[in-house]
């Protein structure tokens, strides 16, 4: 069974940066893909980038944060188990939960129902 576990988020004020992290355990084998995603209160879930297993040769952006958030992954070859998710130039409205998941095939980046195991979040508020 795979877990992931957000950690990193906290407050910061409006045009600071936060890097959020993603870690995994069991098996990836198939999981291709870990997507970035965040729920701000009384909304749904909103996709923000998802990378491949391998390093990253494949990274899509949701056009809304793709020029102040950058995802990227550990290139310890050991590990590579960990992802994270640089934010930039943060705004109140990027204030939400985020969370990662697990992909395994092409397409349908945005829509969460194509991403499995799921982990538990980290809240992220920014402050005006």
């Amino acid at each position: 069974q795979v877990q992931l576990v957000e950690s990193g988020g906290g407050s910061v004020e409006a045009g600071g940066s936060l890097r959020i992290s993603c870690s995994t355990s069991g098996n990836m084998y198939g999981l291709n893909y870990i997507g970035w995603f965040r729920q701000a209160p009384g909304k749904g879930r909103e996709w923000l980038a998802t990378i491949s297993k391998d390093g990253g040769s494949t990274i899509y952006y949701a056009d809304s944060v793709k020029a102040r958030f950058t995802v990227s992954q550990d290139d310890h070859y050991r590990t590579r188990r960990a992802w994270y998710l640089k934010m930039n130039n943060l705004k109140p409205e990027d204030t939400a939960m985020y969370y990662c998941a697990t992909k395994k095939y092409d397409g349908g980046w945005s829509q969460p129902d194509l991403y499995t195991n799921w982990g538990q979040g980290t809240r992220v508020t920014v402050s005006s």
